[in-house]
């Protein structure tokens, strides 16, 4: 199906909601994964289910990455079901830039087993509306009895709040913002975070001029290779957080930072040193509870993004605690505990690349059989 035109219209006229099975919010890697299983289900396009992306053009959150993010850099691209990866993208191809291979990818598995996409539609609410979803959007409605919600976290940035953080004269960004080292040549860049993103940047920049690196908790390396005993555990640990009704965690908190060659060199360069979380931030820098300050032009917050789900909050899926999370349930936890007809992919245990695949085929075999029996 080709995408709408642009500038977009409306799909139905005011006051009007499309009818259909299912729809699925999100064209990232979870959401085409589920979409493909719905087709083998035998669910037709449009009337069975709708993929609603609220991109211009197919390739998730991967189309808006750094541009120095290439395939040699990333962590592996797994392959959706039916059309590896390699059918798309030659192996060798290790320079191509993840933004650009990626969507390629994307755009040829949509059109390979011509998924129902529609873009781009940008789902604003969703409700409980007589027995079935209303799910609003800014190019109309939709009717649905099920909802796969696959709208990972690269819509929602977090920066943690410090004192003094509206009187820095320097420039904050966070990870979502930066495009270019080259940026910051000649001005100190404090980077902030422990994940791969922080080592990913950090790496570049201090290639370009001086950095301190900033984190919470003592970054943990993981030496050895990360096998699949290694990778089952990990994603035990976070499935079980989402069953018991908290917040994922993040997935370097349970596996560690990977040593790798670019790791190696940082810290030959001596810039592999990490300091804990300042206390404050000043005028020209950041300052510590003992009071030793550092003066900083540039902030880098590379503190990770949260679930997406805001559009979701009138279907009150989240627990009342000071958790705030949603009890999952199902065979991968996918299936919110409080509405079985809702499904998270790309969330807690499924939020890698590997796990938002098995999670697609779990989520649409446990949706059908709850629609089924309703």
């Amino acid at each position: 199906m080709p995408d709408l035109p642009d500038p977009p219209s409306r799909l139905a006229p005011p006051g009007v909601a499309l009818k259909t099975d299912i729809v699925v919010i999100g064209g990232g890697q979870a959401g085409l994964s589920a979409a493909y299983h719905l087709k083998r289900a035998g669910l037709e396009g449009r009337t069975g289910f709708v993929l609603l992306d609220a991109a211009s053009a197919p390739g998730g959150a991967w189309q808006f990455r750094w541009p120095t993010l290439t395939l040699s850099t990333v962590n592996r691209i797994h392959d959706l079901p039916g059309l590896p990866f390699s059918d798309v993208v030659a192996p060798g191809e290790t320079h191509v830039q993840a933004r650009v291979a990626v969507p390629r990818y994307f755009a040829a598995y949509e059109r390979t087993f011509d998924l129902p996409v529609l873009r781009p539609v940008r789902v604003t609410l969703v409700t409980r509306h007589g027995g079935r979803f209303k799910v609003e959007t800014d190019r109309g409605d939709f009717s649905a009895r099920g909802l796969i919600n696959a709208t990972g976290t690269w819509e929602t940035p977090y920066i943690p709040t410090y004192p003094g953080m509206e009187r820095f004269r320097g420039q904050q960004l966070h990870t979502r913002d930066y495009h270019s080292a080259q940026a910051f040549a000649g001005r100190h860049v404090v980077v902030v975070g422990g994940g791969i993103s922080a080592l990913q940047l950090l790496d570049e920049v201090s290639q370009v001029t001086t950095t301190t690196w900033v984190t919470r908790r003592p970054p943990v390396f993981r030496e050895g290779p990360f096998d699949a005993q290694a990778g089952h555990a990990a994603v035990a640990l976070v499935e079980d957080r989402v069953r018991r009704g908290l917040p994922p965690a993040s997935v370097v908190s349970v596996t560690g930072l990977p040593v790798t060659p670019a790791v190696d060199a940082m810290r030959a360069r001596g810039v592999l040193r990490a300091r804990p979380m300042f206390s404050d931030i000043v005028e020209d820098g950041v300052r510590w509870a003992d009071g030793t300050r550092l003066h900083a032009d540039v902030i880098l917050w590379c503190t990770g993004f949260r679930s997406s789900l805001d559009h979701l909050a009138p279907l009150m899926l989240r627990e009342p605690d000071a958790a705030g999370g949603i009890v999952m349930t199902g065979r991968l936890a996918t299936q919110v505990a409080k509405d079985p007809r809702v499904h998270l992919v790309g969330y807690g245990p499924s939020a890698s690349t590997i796990g938002a695949n098995r999670a697609g085929r779990a989520a649409v075999s446990e949706l059908l059989a709850t629609l089924r029996a309703g």
